[in-house]
């Protein structure tokens, strides 16, 4: 089995937490199905993200940065770039993004799903239009206590918020609403 088929029986396998996940889950398959070349940012309409939800070692607090495309505290993440392993994407682009060295992964399952839109915008001086991020979100785990540094051309601020405190940080209703808060209960739920 390849490495594109093993990562379609994983979504296959996931198991929806509510009907926007469901629905994701089926759109995203769609897509595995299609023969589009999802795992790359040359498929301009839709193409594979995955994002990281680091939380500390008690789960009382949560990781943001300040995005500076969506001029909103949200989760670290980004393109897949043609790479297979998902996973390692998320864990990446924490550590990238946020500075932290160490980050574990709570799980290697996947730990949500979401078909996320992507407004027109600019970055390093091209315009990108707008599309889809066909995104998988890891559940990861830092240590609070680490020093934190920005990335400054993707980010302007780096923070640890209290599980509430970060749903009243996020300016994007959205996501704040459907993803984050998602997030939370499912952890809630699930007791992590």
């Amino acid at each position: 089995m390849d490495c594109k088929e093993k990562f379609r029986k994983t979504v296959e396998d996931f198991l929806p937490y509510n009907e926007q996940e469901e629905r994701d889950k089926q759109l995203l398959l769609q897509y595995l199905a299609s023969g589009e070349a999802i795992f790359s940012r040359e498929s301009l309409g839709a193409h594979m993200s995955a994002s990281a939800w680091v939380v500390n070692q008690s789960c009382d607090k949560v990781l943001m940065a300040y995005h500076n495309i969506y001029d909103s505290w949200a989760w670290t993440g980004g393109h897949v770039d043609g790479e297979m392993d998902l996973l390692q994407v998320a864990v990446r682009e924490a550590m990238e993004e946020t500075g932290i060295r160490m980050v574990r992964p709570v799980t290697e399952d996947i730990f949500s799903l979401e078909v996320l839109t992507v407004d027109g915008h600019e970055k390093r001086g091209v315009y990108v239009s707008s599309h889809l991020h066909l995104n998988v979100t890891y559940l990861l785990e830092a240590d609070d206590r680490e020093v934190l540094h920005k990335k400054e051309d993707e980010n302007s601020a780096v923070g640890w918020f209290g599980v509430e405190e970060c749903l009243k940080a996020v300016n994007e209703p959205w996501m704040r609403e459907r993803i984050y808060r998602k997030l939370l209960d499912k952890m809630r739920d699930i007791n992590f």
